[in-house]
């Protein structure tokens, strides 16, 4: 016989507790009779039984809801952990470019093969018959073709005859001097080390010889000389120029210019060259203030920053280096150094603007931009680069986010050559719906991962972000990322990575201003040598309303015709 208790089946699957006691439960509900201990008649023990079971029925719950949790919890921590090492790998090993995991497979693979092959011996054997002998293997084989000699004509050219001695022109079959019947050209492109070389002024005195023979005062007058850029200066306006082209253009440390003046016979300290460097941007600031109204007049300015350590007693302080880009119709690079990243840094720089900041999703931009009509844009490189991050975590949404970005960035392609209008008309008729459908995308995707899973992050980033993220497709002057100011704090990161740190806020106030310079002139494709050495000889006889024209796009505009009378040469200051 078996014994099943009062209530019916249907009442028991109705009640939650029944799935979650498990065979235990089953065993003591449904079991032969005999099995069973004999139950007590009275009402009030079978009811604490039932209350006992209750409890513990509560009690398994909980246990295996807080299992479920932290189950989640060290699934979404191995799930970043993932991430994270493939952020560090990626950093350490692979290509810096944002791509999906799946698209550098192929490429890595044909990488590895092609080191596997370099590395084989070259089996004697092997070569064709008519190869060339092994010592000729080990020279440097030119690609076919070559680049015209022809169109260097701008460079200075030293000839080199080579002739047979008297000896050598003596014929070995017959003895007579053999005569010259023509000759064999070939060109060589070659380097030499620029020189220092010293400028002796000589300011001729003249004075009045009847006035000293009067006994009267002498007049006595000395020939003016050049102004020059530092008061009693040793250095040169061509020779400051190289210094700071070569710190805040080619990235070149101070001790690393100082082993190359060595080398060239004339040694300049680097604590001197750093004053230069100073003295320079002293001198350069009304020009870069100027540069700052500039861009500050522009419709769109891209922002980014980035550490600029700076020395302090006994460690660096982390202060900030950023940059303001201006639109096309205000073309500069301003560079500005704080002493920390807080609001306060481009609050002040932007104190009178109020049109669009395209930026990174950094808080304290909020803060710029509350309280006044500045529009904030957001940056989709800054999104796609956080859903590939996670893409280990949750491979098939990061390829369909994927795949709606670059149907975005494919409008940005088809649109680049056309005007404001076009851009914007362009982007209202193809961007605005894969907008829209990646919007309903997100919140689905929000709904199926967990609130801590490394995609949620992305996802939430976008959603909270939604609003400055779609910026670009109601202004055709907006860009649909920030790359524009990221790649010019690479001249940043590049010369902390050389220089390391600047010594004192002055010190990143004059890298500030430099930087602005140097890359201004990369921006307008102006040589920063020759445009700084023209403003270092100018620029002490100016006046202020005359800095406008020494802009570097305008003092390129007014070199044209220069340029043109005398090709191939660079114009003199």
């Amino acid at each position: 016989m078996w014994r099943v208790t009062s209530e019916p089946a249907e009442a028991i699957e109705k009640r939650s507790w029944y799935k979650l006691s498990t065979a235990n439960l089953w065993h003591n509900l449904l079991v032969p009779a005999a099995a069973l201990p004999d139950l007590p008649e009275d009402k009030e023990t079978l009811q604490a039984m039932v209350h006992a079971l209750l409890l513990e029925r509560e009690q398994q719950k909980q246990r295996i809801a807080e299992q479920q949790r932290r189950g989640d919890d060290l699934y979404v921590e191995n799930l970043r952990l993932q991430v994270e090492l493939g952020r560090l790998k990626k950093w350490y090993y692979g290509p810096r470019a944002d791509q999906l995991q799946s698209e550098g497979d192929l490429a890595q693979l044909l990488l590895s093969f092609s080191e596997a092959i370099d590395r084989k011996p070259v089996n004697p054997t092997d070569l064709p018959p008519h190869s060339e002998p092994q010592e000729e293997l080990r020279r440097v084989k030119r690609r076919k073709g070559r680049r015209r000699i022809a169109d260097f004509e701008n460079l200075p050219v030293t000839t080199h005859v080579h002739e047979l001695s008297a000896e050598e022109r003596v014929c070995p079959c017959c003895g007579i001097e053999r005569k010259e019947i023509g000759h064999e050209d070939s060109w060589q492109i070659e380097y030499y080390p620029g020189h220092f070389e010293r400028i002796h002024h000589v300011r001729k005195k003249y004075g009045c010889a009847a006035c000293e023979s009067n006994g009267d005062s002498p007049q006595i007058e000395a020939a003016a000389k050049p102004e020059t850029v530092i008061d009693k200066g040793l250095a040169g306006p061509g020779l400051l120029s190289y210094i700071v082209t070569s710190k805040f253009n080619d990235y070149l440390p101070n001790y690393r210019l100082e082993d190359i003046f060595a080398r060239q016979g004339f040694e300049i300290s680097r604590a001197t060259q750093s004053v230069w460097c100073g003295d320079v941007g002293d001198l350069a600031e009304p020009l870069y203030e100027l540069m700052g109204n500039e861009v500050r007049a522009s419709h769109v300015v891209a922002t980014d920053d980035t550490i600029m350590p700076m020395l302090r007693t006994g460690h660096c302080a982390k202060a900030r280096m950023w940059v303001y880009v201006g639109d096309a119709a205000h073309p500069y690079n301003v560079f500005d150094f704080t002493l920390s990243r807080g609001r306060d840094g481009p609050k002040y720089f932007l104190k009178d603007y109020n049109q669009v900041l395209l930026a990174d999703a950094y808080g304290g931009y909020d803060g710029v931009v509350a309280g006044n009509a500045i529009v904030r844009a957001g940056c989709w490189a800054h999104l796609r680069r956080k859903v590939i991050e996670a893409e280990a975590a949750a491979h098939k949404i990061a390829q369909d986010a994927i795949a709606m970005v670059r149907a975005l960035y494919a409008v940005e392609k088809q649109a680049r050559n056309a005007s404001i209008e076009g851009r914007l008309e362009l982007r209202q008729e193809q961007s605005a719906p894969v907008l829209a459908e990646l919007h309903e995308r997100l919140f689905d995707w929000k709904e199926q991962l967990l609130p801590k899973h490394p995609m949620a992050e992305a996802v939430n980033y976008a959603l909270g972000h939604w609003e400055e993220l779609n910026v670009f497709s109601t202004d055709g002057a907006v860009e649909i990322d920030n790359n524009i100011s990221e790649r010019e704090m690479k001249r940043i990161v590049l010369n902390r990575k050389n220089s390391l740190f600047v010594g004192n806020p002055r010190g990143g106030r004059t890298a500030a201003i430099l930087a602005s310079l140097t890359s201004t002139c990369r921006r307008h494709d102006v040589d920063p040598q020759l445009y700084i050495t023209q403003l270092l000889v100018n620029l002490p006889a100016l006046r202020i309303s005359d800095l406008p024209a020494w802009l570097p796009h305008r003092w390129k505009v007014a070199q044209k015709p220069r340029l043109a009378a005398s090709p191939g040469q660079n114009p003199q200051p």
